[in-house]
């Protein structure tokens, strides 16, 4: 090992000394000082309005102006709107297809299990064999449905049986996120892992057509919890990523050509 030289050896010393001396810095200087170098010694963090048993809002911010999962859904569809073309199909209603689809889309398709609304052209459960017709469509939006259905690899392969070769599955799942506390939390199955939905989707796309992204860090995934609205968080801590607090995790799968 080649010994350091008197230089780095101070330069060292200093940096060490350094860190203590942040380390024990007074909150009110500490705090505004990067947690890499200060944190709130035990026992004297400021809980503050994130201090009561209960969120904020119990419905993921809606409420506040819009939930911060859906800034990083709509982020990704936006970095993939190019795709969303041709004839389209997006679970429960069509809102996401016209907005980022645009003029791009011929045909807008859109899956219910129930008739639940005049937009709705298919009527059918996609776990189930058979639900959708086959190489039908270019494009399929699936935000915040895959972990309503138990058996999500079976409705995965109706998926990709339903896109023409060439055609593209935008999917989204939650992954350190509230449960609806509505109809939708009595088929709340998952949540997810980057390393789970790749997996998932290999089992029925080829690897290399795969592509998986991961959004949030500690401070989205506490804002999400408590039910805050993107609007109220900078956005520049949202785009932060820590993949060791995935908030929503999303995948472009392409069918393979044939």
């Amino acid at each position: 090992m080649t010994a350091l030289s008197p230089l780095r050896r101070i330069a060292r010393f200093g940096r060490r000394q350094l860190r203590l001396l942040i380390a024990k810095a007074p909150a009110p200087i500490g705090r505004r000082l990067s947690r890499r170098f200060w944190k709130p010694r035990p026992g004297a963090i400021d809980f503050g309005d994130f201090g009561e048993t209960a969120p904020v809002s119990s419905d993921f911010g809606f409420d506040r102006g819009g939930p911060i999962d859906r800034y990083f859904i709509e982020g990704f569809l936006t970095r993939h709107a190019s795709r969303i073309r041709g004839r389209v199909l997006e679970i429960g209603d069509n809102e996401y297809t016209r907005r980022f689809g645009g003029n791009r889309v011929a045909k807008s398709d859109v899956l219910h299990v129930y008739a639940a609304n005049p937009v709705v052209t298919i009527i059918g459960d996609i776990s189930i064999p058979g639900a959708l017709p086959e190489r039908a469509f270019d494009c399929i939006v699936l935000t915040q449905t895959l972990h309503l259905i138990f058996d999500m690899q079976a409705a995965l392969a109706e998926l990709a049986r339903a896109l023409k070769p060439g055609g593209t599955l935008l999917v989204t799942v939650p992954g350190i996120s509230p449960i609806d506390r509505g109809p939708w939390g009595f088929t709340w199955f998952w949540s997810l892992t980057e390393i789970a939905l790749r997996r998932l989707l290999a089992s029925v796309f080829e690897e290399k057509d795969i592509e998986v992204e991961t959004f949030g860090n500690v401070f989205a995934a506490v804002c999400f919890l408590q039910g805050l609205a993107a609007s109220e968080v900078p956005h520049a801590k949202l785009d932060v990523l820590d993949r060791s607090f995935p908030v929503i995790v999303a995948a472009a799968a392409r069918r393979r050509l044939e």
